[in-house]
């Protein structure tokens, strides 16, 4: 049986998509699961073993550019390759009207999400068979229960993202033992200050005489990373990376601190010690997967201070190495 899903993006969407097909590997295995995505996201779908093929769109660029008829050469490369597959179903499991629309191209039947499930109810006039999956739980959970209703299994009791991170996304001198530092997010409300950062990596230092590296993603990110490491020498601002190289540099850390951003899910799905910091988003909503390591502080209007951080942080640590002792 070969299998087309669709979940274009975001990051943390992708991400929350992992244990749903770390299911199905363990219980279809014989499924042939393809992806479509959004080209920047593509990378999410590669450390997952069980997906066979990555087909990408281009949407954030295309919407830009609809009246170039390069775009529509683009698209229209993409609806061929889709519909050369011959799939036997389509999965949408984003359940946008955007999601719908990409689904078609692949001309198989689209199974999804019901008017009352979808995120847009209109998507589900799309779909050939809906599901009912209730809109209260947490993503994960209902990504799982998506695809254990569309493949007919019981959902398993134990939540495993199963990642590997390729060979590709090797990173050459990084000092070990290292923490991560995860300062930059899309909204400045969702910051943290600084000079919270900065005494938090000097009580790192002080204390666990480990260095802390920080990943940036644009000109605006390497700019707040390099006043965080500004004087400190143990502060190292990476060099710019790709998704596969930042899943390398989350999996080899002792533990990372981040704020409200993709990456933090990443390292989160990797199952690392992880320190969320939330400052104008809800943790329930937002956060990390809580565990023994993995913990979420702060919330709206809440800024956590460098020394609950910090406490926090050695806790999941210790959690996660005790794990491996036993």
């Amino acid at each position: 049986m070969k299998i087309l899903l669709v979940r274009l993006s975001s990051m943390g969407d992708l991400i929350h998509t992992l244990p749903a097909i770390e299911d199905l590997a363990r219980q279809c295995p014989d499924v042939e699961l393809h992806w479509l995505c959004e080209a920047g996201f593509s990378d999410i779908a590669r450390l997952h073993p069980f997906v066979k093929k990555i087909h990408v769109m281009k949407w954030r660029q295309w919407r830009k550019h609809l009246f170039q008829a390069e775009t529509w050469r683009e698209i229209g490369r993409l609806k061929q390759v889709l519909r050369q597959e011959a799939f036997d179903f389509v999965l949408d499991s984003q359940g946008l009207i955007k999601s719908a629309c990409f689904a078609k191209m692949a001309k198989s039947p689209i199974y999804g999400l019901d008017k009352n499930s979808a995120r847009e109810g209109l998507a589900a006039l799309a779909y050939a068979k809906t599901y009912a999956v209730p809109k209260g739980k947490n993503a994960v959970w209902r990504n799982r229960e998506l695809f254990a209703q569309v493949f007919r299994y019981a959902m398993p009791e134990t939540q495993v993202f199963g990642l590997t991170v390729p060979e590709a996304g090797r990173l050459k001198n990084l000092e070990q033992p290292y923490y991560a530092a995860l300062h930059a997010t899309s909204r400045d409300s969702k910051l943290w200050p600084v000079e919270n950062w900065r005494a938090l990596l000097q009580k790192l230092n002080e204390e666990q005489q480990c260095n802390v590296y920080l990943p940036w993603g644009n000109e605006t990110e390497k700019t707040r990373a390099e006043q965080i490491a500004d004087g400190l020498p143990f502060a190292i601002v990476c060099d710019k990376m790709n998704l596969l190289q930042a899943a390398y540099l989350l999996k080899h850390a002792v533990g990372i601190i981040g704020v409200d951003t993709g990456l933090l899910h990443l390292a989160n799905a990797l199952e690392k010690p992880v320190v969320g910091i939330y400052t104008d988003t809800d943790p329930i909503k937002t956060g990390v997967q809580v565990s023994a390591v993995a913990k979420n502080l702060g919330n709206i209007g809440q800024i956590p201070t460098a020394d609950l951080v910090y406490q926090t942080l050695m806790d999941c640590v210790a959690a996660d190495e005790g794990s491996k002792v036993v």
